[in-house]
């Protein structure tokens, strides 16, 4: 099979791979290793330096990681793609930012946009506003149903590099929440159930932006206390120690999470997860097998005192098996050929310019 090229484009907050917090970065990264590993051409569009195997372009010298919620690094990211784009020889375009779709419509080679974001609310009005130009491609079929009326090419599910992270069969005697300082990501409900169930509960949470810091200010600190360890925002090693030596992940969300790749991050430490039924938690834990699957923040606090019972063995092989980054690339590779075919002078003159230059 003739291989791909494909130009990835990242958001523009953290280089690739990320050192700490980014779910959608640590994916791209990923994708973009397996792919070209796969014998596919990949150019990355980022910022900063590059980590990937990928061809590397970059909008910026530096991240853009202390703007975070800012609309401008966006739309300079954006603004930098047709220049870049215009020099490429590319089958399809693969973002993952926010305002690089809009350009989509102006172009000739198609674009997969994969839908990081929640599909509801204003968002849903993004993407359906992309409706005819973009080719999207959903993180989790629960987040396909939120809005069956989307242009969807299908669904991948994220993955991760299964046989870089560190196993643990014995555990220590904590639960650990791994995410970001948000009212929805269920900081409050965590203590609450780890308190009530008498198991220690470490926190590592990224708090930069401001919305974040107050929040913590207000909410999170006066609930700190014996048992629970606020460790703020940590790094990848220090990441990885803690998932593979916490007894489970705590994850007691309150929205509907499109995907939440800190799940089966913690599945392949041999972590199993504990998790409200919310978003695609259901998709993603296996209850009673990689985790438990809780109706409501009540029924936590019985899951936390009964989780050591679950395999470690278990989480770790479904993880492999329903969540590596090779299945991954296997199936995004099968949504670029598609969108491609959609597009068949696109295809005619990619392979007759590559058979002029294999002559």
């Amino acid at each position: 099979m003739t291989p791909l090229r494909v130009a990835m484009i990242a958001p523009p907050w953290f280089e690739l791979p990320p050192s700490g917090y980014g779910g959608t970065e640590a994916m791209c990264a990923d994708l973009a290793n397996r792919l070209v590993a796969r014998g596919n051409h990949v150019v990355l569009v980022g910022v900063g330096r590059n980590g990937t195997a990928a061809e590397f372009r970059a909008t910026w010298d530096r991240p853009q990681s202390d703007r975070m919620g800012q609309g401008i690094p966006e739309v300079v990211h954006a603004a930098a793609l047709p220049a870049i784009l215009s020099d490429l020889e590319v089958d399809v375009v693969h973002d993952h930012s926010l305002a690089g779709p809009l350009l989509a419509r102006g172009r000739s080679v198609p674009t997969v946009v994969t839908t990081h974001s929640p599909v509801t609310g204003e968002m849903g009005r993004y993407y359906r506003g992309l409706n005819g130009s973009v080719h999207l491609v959903a993180v989790s079929n629960t987040q396909r149903r939120l809005a069956p009326d989307l242009d969807w090419a299908g669904t991948v599910h994220n993955g991760i590099d299964v046989g870089l992270f560190p196993f643990r069969r014995d555990k220590e005697d904590y639960a650990l929440f791994l995410g970001r300082t948000a009212p929805f990501k269920g900081i409050p409900e965590a203590i609450a159930a780890a308190t009530r169930a008498g198991v220690p509960l470490r926190i590592a949470a990224k708090c930069r932006e401001p919305a974040e810091r107050e929040y913590f200010r207000q909410e999170i600190r006066p609930l700190l206390g014996p048992g629970v360890e606020w460790l703020g925002e940590v790094g990848r090693e220090e990441k990885l120690e803690l998932l593979t030596a916490a007894r489970c992940l705590l994850f007691p969300i309150s929205w509907d999470e499109p995907f939440g790749l800190v799940m089966v991050e913690a599945m392949a430490c041999g972590t199993p997860v504990v998790a409200t039924r919310r978003g695609s938690v259901p998709e993603v834990v296996a209850h009673g097998e990689t985790g438990f699957v809780c109706e409501d923040h009540a029924s936590l606090v019985a899951a936390l005192r009964r989780v050591d019972r679950l395999s470690a063995e278990r989480c770790r092989a479904e993880a492999a098996r329903r969540f590596d980054v090779e299945l991954m690339a296997a199936r995004y590779e099968d949504v670029y050929r598609s969108a491609a075919a959609e597009s068949p002078h696109v295809i005619e003159a990619v392979t007759t310019t590559r058979t002029a230059a294999a002559r």
